[in-house]
């Protein structure tokens, strides 16, 4: 009888929360295939649909880092449904050459587009912030997953989020084709429409939306409250950062390098 109450004691020690919610693991492959179809209608007209008529090859090297990233995000994801973590730990290991690829291509990318300038607007100061400080939160987003891979329930959200840093890339060329009547909506910054804001708005509503579902859902969970404060960090540097010397020098350093 004493064995079997303190047996009954130490249960609830070693009882292991589930991995992920089933809602979660049955949901974020979706969100993810949702997220690559936004990326090929985005891109259609003005890249997947003219490979052959790029002007340079930095085009390619972006598109084709950001093509096989989402195509991991799809792959792992199915993989954790099916519950095949073995592969999944496996293939998990090739992020760690693909995301230094990804921040390659398009830092790159941007040298190409501002290689060379002897000074800055304020929409070019803003655009190096969109793209920069965009790179700087996904990597905090991928390395706060990296560093709780063990932890699937954590890791699980942070790879989740790490998608809402690059959302504005996908909105503004969806937004511009589909909706322009949101274009006069948003705020100008030198004389450019911020179509930026539109998609930090998206993310971070939907952030907001699943910081809630997950307290309600799931206890505790402060993943997402984390990464929503990232990304409103970034958000909130893209839209002031250009008023700022140390920002104007930053990017006339960045102009001068011999990137691209």
């Amino acid at each position: 009888m004493t064995t079997r109450v303190a047996a009954s004691r130490k249960s609830p020690s070693r009882r292991k929360a589930p991995a992920l919610s089933a809602t979660l693991d049955r949901y974020s492959l979706w969100v993810f295939v949702a997220f690559g179809f936004a990326v090929l209608v985005a891109f259609w007209p003005t890249y997947f649909s003219r490979l052959t008529d790029q002007p340079t090859y930095h085009p390619h090297t972006h598109g084709i880092v950001m093509s096989l990233w989402c195509a991991l995000l799809v792959v792992q994801a199915s993989l954790i449904r099916s519950g095949n973590r073995r592969l999944h730990k496996l293939l998990g290991k090739l992020s760690w050459l693909l995301v230094p690829l990804m921040v390659l291509a398009t830092l790159n990318f941007l040298s190409f587009r501002v290689h060379g300038a002897r000074s800055f607007n304020p929409s070019g100061l803003y655009f190096v912030s969109l793209i920069v400080n965009a790179i700087v939160a996904f990597l905090i987003l991928f390395g706060l997953a990296m560093y709780h891979r063990r932890n699937p329930a954590v890791h699980g959200r942070y790879m989740l989020s790490t998608i809402f840093p690059l959302f504005t890339p996908v909105t503004d060329r969806i937004i511009a084709v589909h909706f322009p009547s949101i274009v006069p909506l948003v705020p100008v910054i030198g004389g450019t429409p911020v179509l930026p804001v539109a998609g930090f708005l998206l993310a971070d509503a939907l952030l907001i939306g699943l910081s809630v579902w997950d307290w309600k859902k799931n206890g505790r969970m402060i993943v997402f409250p984390i990464a929503l404060f990232v990304l409103v960090m970034y958000h909130v540097s893209v839209l002031t950062f250009y008023n700022l010397s140390s920002w104007n020098q930053f990017a006339l350093w960045f102009a001068g390098l011999p990137l691209s």
